[in-house]
């Protein structure tokens, strides 16, 4: 399978990198966390936006930054941040009078976050299953697969919202707890 040539570009970036250790130690996790990302149907660009966001210190970027920090073109950033901005991944913000739009991680909680913006999904299920569950007939053997799916997505539906509970609960005991280490050095 032939790389374009961004990735080529990030390959070299690799290689190359002589922005210090920081930078090269960056660049290194966005490539391995976005083979993760890609796995699970994010496209590889997205992912390496996503990823790079979370691992640089900066709190907000231009295309521009995200290009020049992953060694793109900026048409590729362009191209990335969409999905990103559309799921919830990132956020687009535009000072007022600024003609330039900043993306950053989308929530301090960026996780808790992502699983509250699913929610909707989970209610578009359950509709589109109780529907389908009523017109098969709870007596066929598609019907009782869309009936124990229907109960699976309520049961999580359920499980998540005690499960946010429970992570912000230990989120809070963690930082907390990091923070009283910092002030113990």
């Amino acid at each position: 399978m032939s790389s374009s040539p961004d990735d080529q570009r990030a390959d070299t970036a690799l290689e190359n990198a002589s922005d210090g250790a920081d930078s090269d130690a960056v660049l290194r996790f966005v490539e391995r966390f976005a083979l993760v990302l890609t796995e699970v149907g994010l496209n590889r660009m997205a992912a390496r936006v996503f990823a790079y966001v979370l691992a640089d210190d900066s709190e907000s970027y231009t295309a521009r930054d995200l290009a020049e920090g992953l060694r793109v073109s900026p048409a590729a950033i362009s191209g990335a941040v969409r999905p990103l901005v559309q799921s919830g991944l990132l956020a687009r913000e535009r000072a007022p009078g600024a003609r330039v739009d900043h993306y950053r991680v989308y929530d301090d909680d960026i996780w808790a976050a992502i699983m509250m913006q699913r929610q909707p999904v989970f209610d578009r299920y359950e509709e589109v299953l109780v529907d389908g569950v009523e017109n098969l007939g709870r007596d066929t053997p598609g019907g009782r697969r869309l009936e124990e799916t229907l109960e699976f997505f309520r049961f999580v539906k359920q499980d998540q919202a005690q499960f946010l509970d429970r992570w912000k609960e230990h989120r809070s005991r963690w930082l907390m707890e990091k923070r009283g280490e910092a002030g113990g050095l």
